[in-house]
């Protein structure tokens, strides 16, 4: 940081900051701002005063300061380089049959408010590998108006689960006049209530537990 220990001069120091910023050189142009915009870099030196003066003990924490800074602009360039080299690593390779995420960031919500819709739909099966990133994905037969295909960065692996006896993810609904919908597989039993008929059905997808169908 570019302040004392005690940070409560970090005001004082913000034009110096600026000025060892702009005089520092850049390792993408290996010049400083200043030879950039100026064609040449300013000349800081130092007056010579005697160390006893105020204005000698000024000068010298000025080039102290200065110092730190530079040291503290190299160590967060180093930092984002590191990051840069580690975003730019190869994407994940999929295989046709693997399950994956998608993203809802380019499909369109069919709930009143999108950031609390569900994050990522799915899984879906990959079908065919179009390039190194987009891939074909099999999707339910109601979202026809989608495109199939999407880059690798809106999809996530599907981790196998290490817990037993995991309930599998249910499927999306099917959107009819707007409103969402679930296919139904079979009908389980039926009665009479007050005179309505009632059905305990299994959606399709969904688990066969009769506590859990309606």
């Amino acid at each position: 940081m570019y302040v004392s220990y005690y940070q409560d001069d970090w005001n004082t120091w913000l034009p110096l900051a600026q000025f060892a910023y702009n005089n520092s050189d850049h390792s993408s142009t290996k010049q400083s701002l200043f030879f950039t915009v100026c064609g040449r870099d300013p000349q800081f030196d130092s007056v010579h005063i005697t160390q006893d003066t105020p204005a000698g003990k000024l000068s010298t924490k000025i080039q102290s300061v200065q110092q730190d800074f530079k040291g503290e602009l190299e160590v967060s360039i180093n930092r984002f380089t590191r990051y840069a080299a580690k975003s730019r690593s190869s994407p994940p390779i999929f295989n046709p049959g693997d399950m994956v995420w998608l993203s809802s960031k380019t499909i369109k919500a069919t709930r009143p408010t999108k950031n609390l819709s569900e994050r990522w739909l799915g899984p879906f099966p990959i079908l065919k590998k179009i390039s190194t990133h987009a891939y074909h994905l099999k999707l339910p037969s109601q979202w026809k108006s989608i495109h199939p295909v999407f880059h690798i960065s809106l999809l996530e692996p599907v981790k196998k689960s290490t817990i037993p006896n995991q309930h599998q993810v249910p499927p999306p609904p099917i959107i009819i006049e707007e409103e969402e919908e679930w296919e139904i597989s079979q009908i389980l039993d039926s009665k009479f209530n007050r005179r309505t008929l009632w059905h305990l059905v299994a959606w399709k997808g969904f688990s066969q537990d009769p506590e859990r169908s309606t």
